[in-house]
């Protein structure tokens, strides 16, 4: 059988439906796929662009029929509940509900692997007061603890030991045993991009704390960590100084992947080189996860100039994890 995959529409309000719309009317989704979102709000965004997509009601994804953008309606949203560019409860609301319907599927093997448009936190947490992000309520309803995401782009790939939590909780959090999971998870995700995968370890002080002079993290958690992935095989060297470690990665080649301590260690670096084609990949969970690397942005929403870039990267890469599962 021919596998389908999921994506989800995001937050209405935001440029989710017309990237989605844009990316199927100039052909760039070569894969079998069912939309989870709504199905008037993708007919709105339809005819303020003039895409012309043929949109079809599906139920399942077992329904899928090739030509049409097949949608699993969620009848959530109407065309009067359109807010474009505007913070929405209701389309916050709804953008989780299409996550929760794909996390659904894709736990009962309905589709090989879920594509995430992006959601507006600020606009969920109005109906969800505890609403983190997608990967940590993904994580949640797949019964996953250790969760986190990797970011891949043609030149780099990043992971955090950390993701959205304050700097200070970031460090707090850099714990052995929580390090050792997200290099373990890093090996076995990049093995099955990369043949022969290099992995290095990022320090969280300036210059990896320089033996202790600048924080002593890197002694106490994460070499131990290190040595201890080293000791079951996995290919894995560090803490190495992070203002050297991404030049080695990029520029020499001598690294496929590095382990970040925190958010903005990994992020920055990723975005200035491929802000447009970054992938963020779910590691920890039972299912494969991608998604876009870029927010709702309100500001363009509606204009038809958001890049498809992105969306088209994730879809190839959860095609590629689905086939290397």
């Amino acid at each position: 059988m021919t596998p389908i995959f999921g994506l989800t529409q995001g937050d209405s309000s935001g440029i989710g439906p017309e990237v989605l719309l844009h990316a199927f009317q100039k052909g760039e989704i070569r894969h079998p796929v069912v939309v989870y979102g709504d199905l008037e709000i993708l007919a709105a965004y339809n005819d303020r662009l003039g895409y012309g997509v043929p949109l079809r009601r599906v139920t399942a994804p077992d329904q899928y029929r090739e030509g049409p953008l097949n949608v699993i309606d969620a009848g959530l949203l109407h065309r009067e509940d359109l807010a474009i560019g505007t913070l929405s409860a209701k389309s916050g609301r709804a953008a989780r509900e299409y996550v929760v319907a794909a996390t659904r599927a894709a736990l009962a093997g309905e589709i090989a692997a879920m594509v995430t448009l992006p959601m507006n936190k600020e606009a969920t947490q109005l109906t969800d007061p505890h609403f983190v992000g997608h990967t940590e309520l993904i994580g949640a309803l797949c019964g996953a603890s250790d969760v986190t995401i990797l970011l891949a782009s043609d030149q780099l790939i990043v992971s955090h030991v950390s993701t959205h939590c304050s700097l200070a909780e970031a460090i707090a959090r850099a714990k052995r045993d929580r390090i050792q999971t997200i290099i373990r998870l890093t090996c076995d995700a990049v093995a099955r991009l990369r043949p022969n995968p290099r992995v290095a370890v990022a320090g969280l002080n300036p210059h990896a704390g320089e033996n202790g002079l600048f924080g002593d993290e890197e002694i106490r958690e994460i070499r131990p960590a290190v040595e201890w992935a080293r000791a079951q095989g996995l290919p894995v060297e560090g803490p190495l100084p992070p203002d050297t470690l991404f030049y080695l990665a990029v520029r020499k080649r001598k690294y496929d992947a590095i382990v970040c301590m925190y958010h903005d260690q990994g992020h920055v670096p990723l975005k200035l080189l491929d802000f447009e084609g970054g992938v963020n990949v779910a590691l920890g969970l039972p299912i494969i996860r991608t998604s876009v690397d870029h927010g709702t942005a309100f500001d363009i929403a509606g204009q038809g100039v958001a890049s498809t870039v992105s969306l088209v990267k994730a879809l190839e890469m959860a095609v590629d994890l689905a086939r290397g599962a």
